[in-house]
Order: C-alpha cells, then sequence, then structure tokens
C-alpha cells in the first residue's frame, strides 16, 4: 500500500518505519530537520531490545501535493496540530482513502453517528472552528488507541521503548472490509492490531488513565510509579478517574478494567515519563484540552460535575500558558 504518515515525531515514527521494513510504500508528511535527515538517511528505529533497524526505503516531504493520493493516511499528530494541517490533507486523499486517528484524548469524531440527543455535536476542545471536523470527513476515518511507548531521540531515529498495540475500529462497529485490510497490513507489520466492534470505550479505556497520570505528571514532574505509590497522588488520580467513569457510563461506555486494576497497571510500568511531563522538558505546547477539557466538556453535556477535572485542568493550563509566554521549558534537575 502507498501509505502517507503525517508527522514523524515518536510514534508516526515508529509506525512509519516499521510498514517501511515489512515492504509498504511510506511517505513520511514532515518538516525541518527530520524531514532533511530521513532524505538523507532514512528512518531509524531503536527498538527497546537494543536492534537497529534502518527503514531506507521511504520518502519525506513537506509538500501534501507532491506526495498524491494514498491509500492509507495515518494521522500520528497530537490533537492540536491537526487544525494545521487540516487544509492540506485533501493532497493526500483519493476516492477511497481511509484515514487512521491516532490522537489521544476524545476525538474530533466522537459524535458521528452514535444516535441519541449528542449525535453531531462537535467538541470545542478539540474542533474549536469547525474546520476539522469539515476537511477530515468522520467517514473517511478509523479509530485507533496507542498503546506503545516510544521517544523521538533525534532527526528521523525513533527509540522504542514498550508495546505493540494498535487496536483499530469502524465508527459504527462494523467489520469492513478496509478495517480489516490495514489490520492486515499493521499485523504484518509486527503490530497488534484487533479489529473492535467498540472503538469508543477501548479509547475510554485509554484516555482513563492519560486524564490523571499526565495532568499530574507535568505539575509535579513525577513518574508513574511515583504518583501511584504516593497516597495523596494516588487518591488525587482516583478522583480524576472517577469523575471521567461517572461521564462514560453516562455516554453508554463500560470499562472492562476495574479502576484499581488500571492504575495497577500505571504502576508496573515503573519510572515512566508521560509523554505530558516530556512535553513540559521540552516546552512544547500540551495536549491538556483534548485529555482533559474534552472530558469536562462531556461533563457539562451529561450534567456531570468535575470539581477535580476542572483544578487540574487550570492549573496545567497555566502551567502551558507560562511555558509558551516565556518561551521556556522546565525540567527537574538534581541538585550538585
Amino acid at each position: 500500500m502507498k501509505i502517507a504518515i503525517v508527522g514523524a515525531g515518536a510514534i508516526g515514527g515508529y509506525v512509519g518505519a516499521k510498514l517501511a521494513l515489512a515492504g509498504e510504500d511510506v511517505t513520511f508528511i514532515v518538516r525541518g530537520a527530520n524531514r532533511d535527515a530521513i532524505r538523507r538517511n532514512g528512518f531509524k528505529l531503536i527498538m527497546d531490545d537494543g536492534s537497529e533497524h534502518v527503514a531506507a526505503d521511504v520518502k519525506a516531504t513537506d509538500n501534501y501535493a507532491e506526495a498524491g493520493p494514498q491509500d492509507l493516511v495515518v494521522l500520528a499528530l497530537k490533537a492540536h496540530q491537526l487544525e494545521a494541517i487540516a487544509d492540506e490533507l485533501h493532497h493526500l486523499l483519493g476516492p477511497d482513502t481511509p484515514i487512521v486517528t491516532m490522537q489521544n484524548g476524545i476525538p474530533y469524531w466522537y459524535f458521528h453517528n452514535t444516535g441519541g440527543p449528542l449525535q453531531g455535536s462537535r467538541l470545542q476542545m478539540v474542533d474549536p472552528t469547525g474546520i476539522i471536523s469539515d476537511k477530515i470527513p468522520a467517514e473517511r476515518v478509523i479509530g485507533c488507541v496507542v498503546y506503545p511507548a516510544s521517544e523521538l531521540v533525534a532527526p528521523g531515529v525513533v527509540r522504542h521503548f514498550e508495546g505493540d498495540r494498535f487496536p483499530l475500529g469502524e465508527l459504527d462497529g462494523s467489520t469492513s472490509a478496509r478495517v480489516t485490510r490495514i489490520s492486515e497490513c499493521f499485523t504484518n507489520a509486527g503490530f497488534k492490531a484487533p479489529v473492535l466492534d467498540n472503538i469508543r470505550a477501548e479509547i475510554w479505556l485509554k484516555l482513563w488513565g492519560n486524564l490523571s497520570f499526565n495532568p499530574i505528571s507535568a505539575l509535579t514532574h513525577s513518574t508513574l510509579v511515583d504518583i501511584c505509590q504516593y497516597s495523596l497522588s494516588r487518591s488525587l488520580a482516583v478522583s480524576l478517574m472517577t469523575e471521567a467513569q461517572t461521564i462514560a457510563n453516562k455516554l453508554n461506555i463500560e470499562f472492562r478494567v476495574p479502576l484499581e486494576k488500571r492504575i495497577a497497571g500505571a504502576e508496573k510500568i515503573g519510572k515512566h515519563k508521560t509523554s505530558m511531563l516530556k512535553d513540559v522538558e521540552a516546552g512544547r505546547a500540551l495536549e491538556i484540552d483534548a485529555l482533559v477539557g474534552s472530558v469536562i466538556e462531556l461533563g457539562r453535556l451529561t450534567e456531570t460535575p468535575t470539581p477535580h477535572l476542572d483544578t487540574v485542568y487550570a492549573l496545567v493550563k497555566l502551567l502551558g500558558k507560562t511555558i509558551e509566554d516565556d518561551s521556556g521549558q522546565l525540567r527537574l534537575e538534581k541538585a550538585a
């Protein structure tokens, strides 16, 4: 398949490199130093076992029209970056090109064909102007939940830490020919990519941890195991997750894992920095709107109080504003 990976960061690089190594025709849509490095050296993938692999036969461009129509488009950007690329995406789309969305948090398409009073609702937190919904039609979307952990360690170089699961799902829960084809393609590349009949429930399960551990880690500069083993932060995580679970239940979502087991799973990961903490340390924009703001918005829509989520959201938004205003970054360093 001709596959365009929009974004070549930690996840986009990992996915694109593995697909290329499996023989797919991969084009990275990427800018600057990352683009130049991929053109010069291919894409290097350092796996969790220390083995190194170079996907040499890949293309990299920042010109969507130059890449042209694809058989599959993978959106590997963060949710708050989608609006910036929405206008250009049509260059990659043929008549039947599906789009796999790999964003964390509640997606812009969440209420597409859901039925009920909220069907067709647009979430302001993830699509404030409506341009994403307009330019990236939900009819083309295959939902995806990202479980692996990896990091862009240099331009054109990704280090993989753990995980290989990318569950996929049609928004209507069907097992279509296109989602089956994508699942087979991902499986051939070495991923676990089961086709689910309720991708929204899986999105909530991943988000359940992200909406608690990410902001707490960003505010405290603590790792997952630190948060889970310190009683006060663990209690806060429980409160955040409980509020979210109440909202999800009102939207007919049931969690297949108990709350305490979900926390225990995060604790087992150990001294792992969340993506939001890494963004704080690097001075990057924080994806707090998709991870927490969208859940608060769903709370308003379902008439569910969210006092703990509101507080954490306000604090992280201020932190993000401070980083942006001062063009700074925050990192905890050991004292001399």
